[in-house]
């Protein structure tokens, strides 16, 4: 059975920095495309990024991109998610996905995923 863990969330200031840590648990993780999405309160969960099994391949949202790195690894079969300048409208939860790929091309639909963290929450004030 495959659980995925988040941590690293917690409240801080504009401008701040926080790195979000996603273990996921089971075998073959190099097989898993990984992604972060997050929801905040009267919002639907959105995509955020997501890197490939061998991490050739990432994506951002564009309310992301240039502040914001996704990286994975495989010997610690962890993700992660850098989130640097950040602002109070970054302020949801942040959950972490994992699926088993067979390409190196991630999905950005959340409905593509097979397995889901409990999330963590992240608190940007002004």
């Amino acid at each position: 059975q495959v659980q995925v863990v988040e941590s690293g969330g917690g409240s801080v200031q504009t401008g701040d920095s926080l790195r979000l840590a996603c273990a996921v648990s089971g075998p073959a993780f190099n097989q898993y495309s990984v992604a972060w999405f997050r929801q905040s309160p009267g919002k639907e969960r959105e995509f955020v990024a997501n890197v490939g099994r061998a991490s050739i391949v990432k994506n951002y949202a564009d309310s992301v991109r240039g502040r914001f790195s996704v990286s994975r690894d495989n010997t610690k079969s962890t993700a992660y998610l850098q989130m640097n300048s950040l602002k109070p409208e970054d302020t949801a939860v942040y959950y972490c996905a994992a699926r088993y790929s067979r390409t190196t091309s991630p999905p950005k639909v959340a409905g593509e995923y097979d397995y889901w963290g409990q999330g963590t929450q992240v608190t940007v004030t002004s």
